[in-house]
């Protein structure tokens, strides 16, 4: 390879300075406050101690997921260890559940409200658990154990969903249109990140698939007769980069072309790209792929060609609606830890991706909140998160992040009042939304 067929190198000046004000941001930040008292100090105590006490088997399950990385739908060997550990304790566990091989379900309690703690466990191709989904799995599984051990006292429900493929898959999706979800008041999880934070936003995500029809022709002897389908797929390109000027500044769209045709001398009668679709908020959301969508029939229009558009091959995600009453008592459990949960922007809210949570934090409160690796400087879907997954600062926010869990999760079942200001949060930011039909 010659020196100029290299790539230039990026500059990296902006990220550094967004790494610096961060640094001051994070300095400076006031400490979230709840208004609520929470589940009594004996049962936080309880459920911390249960934890403590199976620390070894939560964290060998941690590595040995992140040991052996398997992706969305494929998760077999995770699923397995985690029933595992969960029948050692007197639990009974569905493998299996909502038509899904690697879907777990597990319950404890009676009557009463009941809350869900979530668990995801699929990797990424090639670079295993660099989103840590190992810490998200074991870190629910130790919480639900917690909190099991406390929940007698307060008369409520809880249960655990192992919920695959969160990586594309849809998985909690998937399971919310088989029912699953039906009886659920509120859904608890967790995210490993570069820092400690309440509430950081992830996006919505809809997926396009464009494919246009053209006529072939000789590209040299006679062009006319064609109709030339690249032509169609250059210009929707061209039409999207257009369009992101006049976006909102959070929204993300960006595409590849997957087929250009054959050969330089035929004029292309097929080609096909594909676009994500990226917004922190619901109605941009659809109002972004609205104006996508306009733009592929145009192209089509001016080429000549015939346009078929495929939304969401992928199960699509709405963006996350975070329940603030959740997350500051949240905030508390983990001070409880020698952690300090960030407030909303500090950290800077573009970096972030899409999850499936999303779409069930439209159907009930939800809590999603982000743990620290102890690196400020880490990115999700790198190798070098991939390998703090597994580090000592993992198995830390494996257990930190259970007992946040496992204390959450007995304040809303042991308080009326917080568990009243749950769901009038949940209330005053538009209630339950038929999420099917949001997007057909």
């Amino acid at each position: 390879m010659t020196a100029d067929a290299e790539p230039t190198a990026p500059d990296d000046s902006y990220l550094r300075a967004v790494a610096e004000a961060t640094e001051r941001a994070v300095a400076s930040a006031e400490p979230i406050r709840s208004e609520f008292d929470g589940a009594p100090e004996p049962l936080r105590a309880r459920a911390e101690s249960r934890i403590g006490e199976l620390a070894e088997p939560l964290l060998e399950l941690s590595h040995d997921l992140h040991a052996h990385p398997e992706e969305g739908f494929g998760e077999h060997r995770a699923v397995a260890g985690v029933a595992e550990l969960l029948r050692a304790q007197g639990f009974d566990v569905q493998v299996g559940a909502g038509g899904l091989e690697t879907a777990l379900v597990a319950r404890g309690g009676g009557d009463g409200p009941h809350v869900a703690v979530l668990a995801e466990y699929d990797a990424l191709p090639g670079i295993g658990h660099a989103c840590g989904h190992n810490i998200i799995c074991t870190s629910a599984t130790g919480g639900f154990l917690g909190a099991a051990a406390a929940l007698e006292q307060t008369r409520g429900r809880l249960s655990l969903f192992g919920t695959p493929a969160e990586e594309g898959g849809g998985g909690k999706e998937i399971l919310a249109r088989a029912g699953l979800f039906d009886d659920v008041d509120a859904v608890l999880m967790l995210h490993p990140f570069s820092h400690d934070i309440a509430a950081h936003p992830f996006l919505g995500r809809r997926q396009l698939d464009v494919t246009f029809h053209g006529i072939a022709a000789h590209a040299s002897a006679q062009p006319f007769m064609g109709r030339n389908a690249l032509d169609a797929v250059v210009a929707t390109y061209q039409g999207v980069a257009a369009l992101r000027q006049h976006m909102p500044s959070g929204d993300r769209v960006h595409g590849i072309i997957t087929d250009g045709g054959a050969r330089p001398n035929v004029v292309p009668e097929r080609a096909a790209a594909q676009f994500y679709v990226r917004s922190a908020d619901a109605g941009s959301l659809r109002d972004v792929a609205g104006r996508i969508e306009a733009i592929a029939r145009g192209a089509a229009e001016m080429t000549g060609c015939g346009v078929e558009l495929l939304w969401d091959r992928q199960v699509p995600y709405l963006p996350i609606r975070h329940n603030e009453a959740l997350s500051a008592r949240w905030a508390q459990h983990q001070g409880r830890r020698g952690r300090n949960a960030l407030p909303r922007g500090v950290v800077p809210e573009y970096l972030t991706g899409s999850t499936d949570l999303g779409n069930l934090s439209f159907r009930m409160p939800a809590m999603h909140p982000m743990i620290g690796l102890e690196d400020p400087g880490l990115s999700l879907h790198t190798a070098r998160f991939a390998t703090a997954a597994g580090s000592a600062a993992g198995d830390r926010a494996v257990l930190d992040g259970a007992v946040g869990l496992a204390l959450t999760a007995l304040d809303y079942l042991a308080d009326d009042r917080l568990r009243s200001a749950v769901h009038a949060e949940f209330e005053s930011a538009g209630g339950p939304v038929d999420v099917p039909a949001f997007f057909d």
